[in-house]
């Protein structure tokens, strides 16, 4: 937690940004990975609600950005997406927001996994859109929809 108030203070001086106290999320929350208060209060969950594991700290530092964007636009509008978008591309500058960083195996380190294309998550069969027409059509399979006949008139 030191380490993402230390973070937070350093983005928060960049955007004069001002919060009373950052503090984790109480265990019994389920539903939310971070509140920001009116006060100035803002709490990160630290942990997963299910498996009760540590998140990964880019989420930790994702969820810290929303939560200062909350400081100056109190709501979910474009003003708000543009601001923490602005807050998330300062903080992956200063090194502090690294999406993609999984823990390595070895002694804790981390190292940068290459995200799978979208052609090897195809031959691999790792498909998340669930349209099986979409897929045959990409293999080459179906020539035309299948509400669409192909009639030859005589």
């Amino acid at each position: 937690m030191a380490r993402l108030e230390r973070d937070a203070l350093r983005i928060c001086a960049r955007f004069r940004l001002a919060y009373r106290v950052l503090e984790p999320e109480r265990a019994n929350v389920k539903r939310r990975y971070g509140v920001c208060f009116s006060d100035g209060t803002i709490r990160i969950r630290l942990m997963h609600a299910t498996t009760r594991r540590p998140l990964k700290y880019s989420s930790l530092v994702n969820t810290l950005c929303h939560e200062l964007a909350h400081l100056r636009h109190f709501n979910h509008g474009v003003r708000f997406r543009a601001f923490n978008m602005e807050l998330l591309e300062f903080a992956r500058e200063q090194g502090i927001y690294r999406p993609g960083l999984r823990p390595s195996r070895s002694a804790g380190a981390t190292r940068r996994e290459p995200r799978q294309s979208e052609a090897n998550r195809r031959e691999q069969g790792d498909r998340h859109d669930g349209d099986q027409y979409q897929r045959d059509r990409e293999d080459h399979r179906l020539t035309a929809p299948p509400h669409e006949v192909d009639l030859q008139v005589l």
